[in-house]
């Protein structure tokens, strides 16, 4: 697979005590709207140290006319509102990251993007 340079760093604030429903139901309800719509994650992630309650997921892209591609077929999608009105009574917070990879000499070429 090419390298990816864009990354969608999303972070969600989940309402204490609530994180097990809410993977739940993104689980079930989100995720097979995601991986048809915005392809494969990087990964998911809960914070254990710093600001707690936080689900992080990351997604990769070739360009911001990728993702803003990709993100309007996720909107549009017919089940996609039915995600939102189940998860929204257990999202305090929500914040989304775009980060661009940064070539450094140093690095090992199989982990530059």
């Amino acid at each position: 697979m090419p390298p990816r340079p864009l990354v969608d760093h999303r972070i969600y604030t989940i309402r204490l005590r609530r994180m097990n429903e809410f993977i739940e139901v993104f689980d079930r309800m989100a995720m097979p709207i995601l991986l048809q719509t915005l392809g494969h994650p990087l990964g998911f992630h809960t914070s254990q140290v710093g600001p707690l309650n936080q689900f992080v997921h990351l997604w990769a892209y070739q360009s911001l006319a990728d993702y803003e591609e990709r993100c309007r077929a996720r909107d549009a999608h017919p089940d996609f509102a039915r995600y939102l009105a189940a998860s929204e009574h257990l999202i305090v917070a929500q914040e989304t990251r775009l980060l661009r990879a940064v070539g450094l000499r140093s690095v090992p070429k199989h982990m530059q993007a």
